[in-house]
This record gives structure tokens, sequence and C-alpha cells, in this order.
């Protein structure tokens, strides 16, 4: 026996089309879900309503103004002379609420009728089963009339009818009221799914303003059970994660600071010791130690406790510019749409000149020329570091953002670092909600990019 699941898996290529074309948003898909009962309801009725009550009222009515006009043929088959014939025919007009006239030796043309209407063809039927003589329908003669010709032996009957004696206007209160119905209570299940699927939307921008490192203070649970559950789910989700964060920066920053005591009284007695090339060894040593511990509190730094507050990201840019040009880093800066308009962002200052100042850094390691640029998106925010260095293999770039990964294999501190540069980057952009790219850059090196969400 085949499962449910299983077969939706392996369901047909209709099915697939079908949930392609489905609403995506789930206020879309509930209203879809709680009105399409309604319509199909709707329908049924409608379709019964035309095909029992429409139907069976205009044949009743139809067969009425037909029965009436054989009627008045029958009598005037009877009267004797013309005064008996105008006698019946006013008689008929004031008994039957229909016009009757006879035009003596005229003939009905010969040509066939022209398409009828459903009407047309109700009223058809019917002079066929009660008159059985040659007739014409003209449903143009006038507004809401509609005119009837039978062909007599020695002329033709005129008969004018109006459109109320064929068929019911009930029809039309019957489509209103369902429209009418439907509008109602489509305007009623709207606004309850409003009210339903806002805390679901309020969960969601927390959600990514916390992935954004943002505050969301103000968020609280709100909506229906399960709506409530989810966002009590997110606060202690997001009360572990600070909680993890924050030892793992007090670990590391304590753990640096705990060692720089011993390295502070190595350099002194090796300060205080003859030089000879195993003491100069010996200090290299211990500087390549205390470079590595700056770098690991630049991590425990980069995953601090620093809140986000309005940026111009033009600006802070100047600003590593400056810095790395004064540190003698050749660089060009190009800020794009940002000369002309500021670009205010809420980030975290330092942590994102931290960011920017490593992608420099390695840039000028690696190159002789360092290009920072600025790019706009429609949702995004691009910070672009160019060189023209050697740059890193495509199969190889993922791996250069887990720390302590250096492609260079020595630890020798001039050609490449502690391996927590590219480390602290992406962690600081991902901490922002975005992320540290590597590609190909049109300089002939690498490109890094920094995307920020807007």
């Amino acid at each position: 026996m085949i499962r449910w699941r299983d077969w939706w898996r392996r369901r047909p290529r209709p099915f697939r089309l079908l949930k392609r074309y489905l609403p995506a948003t789930l206020f879309a898909r509930s209203m879809l879900i709680m009105m399409t009962p309604v319509v199909l309801a709707q329908g049924i009725a409608t379709f019964i309503f035309y095909d029992r009550h429409w139907d069976t009222m205009t044949q009743r009515l139809a067969m009425g103004v037909a029965g009436e006009i054989a009627l008045v043929i029958d009598q005037l088959g009877r009267d004797p002379d013309a005064a008996a014939r105008a006698e019946t025919l006013s008689m008929a007009a004031r008994t039957t609420d229909i016009l009757i006239s006879f035009n003596p030796g005229e003939m009905l043309p010969t040509t066939p009728p022209r398409p009828r209407t459903a009407l047309e063809d109700t009223l058809a039927n019917a002079l066929d089963e009660r008159v059985r003589r040659p007739w014409r329908i003209n449903a143009n003669i006038a507004h809401k009339w509609i005119e009837i010709r039978v062909q007599l032996p020695d002329g033709v009957l005129s008969v004018l009818s109006p459109e109320r004696r064929l068929y019911s206007f009930t029809s039309y209160l019957f489509i209103i009221w369902m429209l009418g119905s439907s509008l109602v209570l489509f305007s009623i299940a709207t606004l309850f799914m409003r009210n339903q699927i806002r805390p679901i939307r309020r969960l969601a921008v927390a959600a990514d303003a916390f992935g954004k490192g943002r505050d969301i203070s103000d968020f609280r649970p709100e909506g229906a059970a399960e709506v409530r559950q989810a966002a009590h789910a997110f606060l202690v989700m997001r009360e572990r994660i600070r909680r993890q964060i924050s030892q793992r920066t007090e670990m590391l920053a304590g753990v640096s600071h705990d060692l720089r005591t011993p390295l502070t009284r190595m350099k002194l007695q090796l300060a205080m010791m003859p030089d000879m090339q195993e003491v100069e060894e010996l200090k290299a040593d211990v500087a390549e130690m205390q470079v590595m511990i700056d770098g690991y509190l630049s991590f425990a730094r980069g995953a601090g406790d620093e809140q986000p507050q309005p940026v111009d990201l033009g600006a802070l840019l100047e600003e590593v510019a400056a810095n790395a040009r004064r540190e003698g880093t050749a660089l060009s800066l190009d800020l794009g749409p940002a000369t002309e308009d500021e670009v205010v962002l809420p980030l975290r200052p330092n942590g994102l000149r931290r960011c920017i100042a490593n992608l420099v850094g390695n840039a000028k390691r690696y190159g002789r020329h360092v290009w920072l640029s600025l790019a706009m998106g429609e949702t995004m925010v691009e910070i672009i570091v160019d060189d023209d260095g050697p740059g890193i293999p495509p199969d190889q770039r993922e791996g250069v953002f887990r720390p302590f990964h250096r492609l260079e294999p020595s630890r020798n501190q001039s050609t490449g670092g502690v391996g927590l540069g590219l480390t602290i980057a992406r962690d600081v952009a991902r901490r922002h909600g975005g992320d540290v790219l590597l590609r190909d850059s049109p300089k002939g090196g690498l490109r890094a990019v920094v995307r920020l969400p807007l």
C-alpha cells in the first residue's frame, strides 16, 4: 500500500504545476482555503437555481404566452366577420397584458430566423408546441418588448409581449444576493486573517532583525496559541545565543589577558640576557605569541556587546581608507552614490571598521595596490575590496574563513598572520545580517565583498 507522503513526493506533473501557481504567502493561501468552499457552494447553488428555477419558470411563462396566442388564434378562426375579430383582439389586449394586431394579406418572410438567445429558444419551443404555425421572433422591436409574428391563412398576427411576461426577474435579485454575500464574507475573512497573520509577520521581522544584530526589545508574544509558542521559543533561543556569545567572548578575552602576564615576564627576562642567537630566536617566538594573543583579543572583541547605532557608511569607509594610507597602503577609494547621498545604516561601527580594516590589510599584504569601493543594490549594500595580488584558488576560498587557517603553511607572521583576519571579518558581517564573499577581481587579484542588508 502506497502511503500518502510517498505518493506526494512522486506526484504527477499536473500537481507540481499546480503547486507552482499557488499563492506564496500564508495570507493568500489562508484566504484561498477559506473562500474556495464558499465559491464552490455558491457556484453549485447558482447552477441549481438556473437549471431548476430559472429554466422552469421561463419555460412556464413562455408556455403561458404561447397558450394565450393559440387561444386568440382559435377564437379568430371562429369569428364570422371583421367586427368580431376586432372585438376578440380588444378583449385579448384587456385581459392578457399583451398587444395583438392583425395584418390581413401580409406574409412572413421566407428567410430562416436568425440565431436565437436562450430566452428565444424557450419561447420558440413553446410556440411550436402550442401554436403550431409559422412564426418569427424579433427581440429588438423595442426596449423590454418582444414581437411575435404568426402566419395565419389570410394574414399575419402581430403580438407584442413585455419581457416580464417571459422570464422571472428574481434571477437578478439572486445574483445580486450571491455577489453581495460573497463580498461580505470576503471582507470579514480578510479582516480576520489579517489579524491572525500580523503576529506571524512581527515574529518574522523580529527574527530578521535579530539575525542582523539589531535591537528587538519591544517584541512580545501575541496572537494564537501556536504563534505565541513559536514566539516564546524564539525568545528563549535568542537568550541562549546571547549567552553563548557572551561566554565565548569572556573566555577568549580572559585567556588572552592571562597569557599576557607570563609573556611580559619572558620579555623582561630576555631583555636582561646577553645578545645571543638563541636569545634572538626566543624573542622572535615571544613576539609571535604576542601577535597571536592580539589576534585572539580582536576575535573576542568582534563578538562583543557593542550595540548598533546609525552610522554613515561613506564616512566610515573614508576613515578606514585614511588609516590605511597613513600606514603606507596604496589605496583608491570610490564611494559611488554615497558621495551624493548619505548611506546611513544601523551598524556596530567598531566591529565593521575592524572587518573592513582586516580585508584591506589582507589585500595590502598580498598586492601592491588596494581598491575600496561601495555599491548600492535594492536590498543590499556591498563594500568591495580589490587587490592586484595572486588571489586565492576558488576551491580554497571557503576554507580561509576557518579560524587559524592559513594558505601559507609556515607560521611566519610577516607572510600571513595568525589566520583570524577573514574569520573576524565574516563573523562581524554575519552579526550584521550579511556575509563576506571572495571572488575574482577585475584588477587581477582577489575581490572581497562585504554584503550588508539595507
